[in-house]
């Protein structure tokens, strides 16, 4: 029940005797983990094909044949092109895979002879055979009469991806929105010169996730285009909060009635997101910021720095209804925005230097998960896929694939297989390379 008055916010200062009766909520369904219990002997292969079957891959073979086809009929022949096959397409996934463990800027350099050659990969299919599937290759060959989306070349990979992700994994109540680090890798960019960054096209796209806070399973993926000069482009997406707020209700519309918490940045925070996914029983704890964030309908007060500091660690605290807005200084003054966290339940941030800082539960909550989304990052984002096409549908298609091997190994980690191989990424995702390749069997020596 709701003990609060829903006229405007009411004022409580540290100390004061606020109202305890808001506890932190917690989810009816204790269970969070993988949905289905691979055995001891399941392989990398095994683990990624929860979210790239076979019937998908199968696809994949049709449409880049029809493709070919038609490309041939309208163009001419190409004498050299043989229909693909499944196990082609598989061992052109691998080859693709393989430069997220290499950070190889061209799947190419396989067969260079050079720093990044790797001869066993090479065998398995040459050079030329390559090249003639990677021109051909397509996830859909035609576009629909009904398909006006950006997206229509990938978007039905994307929707089996979502499929299996909510099939094979159960998340933790606790959640994060954010965009993943998946910008060109660093030895890249200081390595190469200045013509060869000005050559590449800017990404297109913005790629958005739902994530679980406790494992960094990725739940949900939302890809906004940038379609032009337009308003709802990328642009206008970086600047406009409700377009933040567009992303975060795709983000979440299969969350509802589920009692999740959801972690948002200062672009995602709003009074008036927080309050309609309150009512789908979705309970949220945000950053503000004057500057990113909509602050319609909060307290200019709460919004303004003092002209004299606090002393670290304390707070104000202004309360409407389930939600409370919360002012604490360290160094700096943080606004958080919650109704998922009673206000006056202490938490603690511990620093290396200073201490314990006090803080609310809230604040403590938010730095826990968020610092956790940011270990991932640096974790995983190293293992995204490195080849670089210039189409917006096939980049969206290879980062994608890279989140569904990232993924599947958080899949192995939980499962009884990781107590038999004890896998690294890496060595997983070397692993996934040779069995797609056929260059391994589908189960792990002992």
């Amino acid at each position: 029940p709701d003990y609060r008055t829903q006229a405007p916010f009411v004022q409580h200062v540290f100390g004061d005797s606020a109202r305890p009766e808001l506890l932190l909520l917690w989810s009816s369904d204790p269970f969070t983990g993988p949905t289905r219990k691979m055995p001891p002997s399941a392989s990398a292969v095994d683990f990624f094909q929860l979210f790239v079957p076979d019937n998908v891959l199968k696809n994949m073979v049709v449409q880049t044949n029809m493709y070919a086809k038609k490309f041939q009929e309208r163009f001419g022949s190409d004498g050299a092109w043989v229909e693909v096959t499944l196990t082609e397409m598989k061992a052109f996934l691998g080859y693709m895979i393989s430069t997220s463990i290499s950070h190889c800027e061209s799947v190419l350099s396989i067969w260079s002879g050079g720093f990044y050659s790797n001869q066993s990969l090479a065998l398995v299919m040459s050079q030329a055979r390559f090249e003639k599937i990677l021109k051909y290759f397509h996830v859909v060959a035609f576009r629909s009469s009904q398909s006006t989306h950006g997206l229509y070349k990938v978007q039905p990979f994307l929707d089996s991806l979502q499929h299996s992700f909510d099939a094979s994994f159960r998340p933790s109540q606790t959640q994060v929105l954010h965009e993943p680090l998946i910008d060109e890798d660093p030895v890249f960019i200081a390595t190469c010169t200045e013509r060869e960054l000005r050559k590449r096209k800017k990404r297109k796209f913005s790629l958005w996730v739902r994530q679980c806070s406790s494992t960094g399973f990725i739940i949900q993926i939302y890809v906004h285009l940038k379609e032009g000069g337009g308003p709802d482009g990328l642009d206008a997406l970086k600047n406009k909060p409700q377009l933040h707020s567009m992303v975060a209700r795709s983000l979440c519309r299969n969350a509802a009635g589920k009692n999740y918490i959801i972690f948002t940045g200062p672009s995602i925070t709003s009074l008036t997101l927080f309050e309609e996914f309150e009512k789908q029983e979705i309970y949220c704890c945000g950053l503000l910021s004057s500057r990113k964030s909509d602050c319609t309908g909060l307290p200019l007060s709460m919004l303004t720095n003092p002209a004299t500091p606090p002393a670290r660690g304390q707070y104000h605290i202004k309360m409407k209804g389930n939600m409370s807005l919360i002012c604490w200084y360290n160094k700096g003054h943080f606004r958080f925005l919650t109704n998922a966290y009673s206000p006056v339940q202490q938490g603690v941030i511990i620093k290396r230097k200073s201490g314990e800082i006090p803080c609310p539960l809230a604040v403590e909550a938010f730095a826990a998960h968020l610092s956790y989304i940011c270990r991932y990052d640096d974790k995983y984002s190293k293992y995204f896929i490195s080849h670089k096409p210039s189409k917006t549908w096939q980049q969206v298609f290879w980062f994608a694939v890279s989140i569904a091997v990232n993924n599947a190994y958080i899949l192995y980690k939980m499962s009884d297989a990781y107590h038999v191989t004890r896998y690294s990424r890496a060595q997983f995702g070397e692993r996934l390379v040779r069995e797609l390749l056929g260059l391994e069997d589908a189960s792990p020596t002992h």
